[in-house]
């Protein structure tokens, strides 16, 4: 069963043209600088890239797309940044922490952003109607549908007196996510442990500190550091033998159990479309921020067979995608 994918319009018209059609009288420059590494965004640069080619642009026939990776290590993307700009764009494209970088770094270059946290709250953007300066983008449901991630896993693990909540601390995505599900879990009796990760190296000590301390299950949050390192997340999952919720497909795609949440490559793709609109002369203190609503629940049966546990028939007819 496919639910449907819809975009919500967060504000009003588009205003007076950029002055970006200038540019294009030559082939313009998009920096592509995420916080990221480029294994983990394959699906997403797919998907930027169709939105993209149906603004009609082609790499490397009408544009050209400079990359810029921040390997996972945030801070050194203030500097990143910097040089980033020093090349002068046209537009940039970035991800949640390398955008914050980017606008810090120019008012001047377009800057389309992709974020799972509230873009005014992060300080992306002072509207989404009217975002007002060179800054607008894509936001995807992340951390607010946690509730929802936990009481599906609830009902697979019924008997985990204790679910570990692996969080990657101090952002504001991260301790809104902490406090919905902290909400969520008193509402109904259940006890949650939150243990933080704040680098690649304590993976591994911080599911192994899950399971030792005995918890039934895990839930993954949200965030680009967790986005990032989710293979590496999932082996050391798998190493263990314990369920896990992740907040994104490729945590299922990958071998991990189930995951809820927002389709990111889906907000990758109206960036593309975006972009391309700022390409053709379009301003971006006039384009709202979109709110890619798409969200899927995947199941992994493989992986909830290798760990003896049983879907419900009903869940797994909701499911949106069933990997056998």
């Amino acid at each position: 069963m496919k639910r449907r994918s819809f975009l919500t319009l967060l504000g009003g018209a588009v205003g007076a043209a950029w002055p970006l059609a200038a540019a294009a009288q030559q082939r313009p420059v998009i920096g592509y600088f995420n916080s990221g590494t480029p294994s983990t965004q394959v699906k997403n640069l797919a998907a930027f890239h169709k939105g993209l080619k149906e603004a009609g642009f082609v790499e490397g026939q009408n544009i050209a797309i400079e990359y810029t990776w921040g390997e996972n290590y945030f801070d050194r993307l203030q500097t990143l940044a910097a040089d980033v700009v020093a090349r002068q764009p046209t537009v940039i494209v970035s991800n949640t922490l390398a955008a914050l970088r980017a606008k810090a770094a120019t008012s001047t270059i377009p800057i389309v952003f992709t974020t799972g946290d509230d873009p005014v709250r992060g300080g992306l953007v002072t509207s989404l109607s009217r975002p007002g300066a060179n800054v607008t983008g894509v936001t995807f449901i992340s951390g607010t549908v946690g509730a929802k991630r936990l009481s599906l896993l609830r009902q697979l693990v019924p008997k985990a007196t204790t679910i570990a909540m692996l969080a990657y601390p101090g952002t504001p995505e991260t301790e809104a996510e902490k406090a919905e599900i902290n909400a969520a879990a008193q509402a109904v009796g259940q006890q949650i442990r939150v243990i933080e990760i704040r680098s690649t190296a304590e993976i591994e000590g911080a599911v192994a500190a899950a399971v030792s301390s005995g918890a039934g299950a895990l839930m993954i949050g949200t965030g680009p550091f967790m986005f990032n390192n989710l293979l590496k997340i999932v082996q050391s999952i798998s190493s263990h033998a314990i369920p896990a919720m992740y907040s994104v497909r490729e945590g299922p795609d990958a071998g991990g159990l189930m995951s809820y949440g927002a389709s990111i490559s889906d907000a990758f793709y109206h960036v593309g479309l975006y972009v391309g609109r700022l390409l053709k002369g379009e301003n971006p203190r006039d384009l709202p921020v979109l709110q890619s609503n798409k969200i899927e629940l995947i199941i992994n049966l493989k992986t909830a067979r290798s760990l003896g546990l049983e879907f419900h028939p009903q869940l797994l007819a909701i499911a949106d995608e069933v990997i056998e």
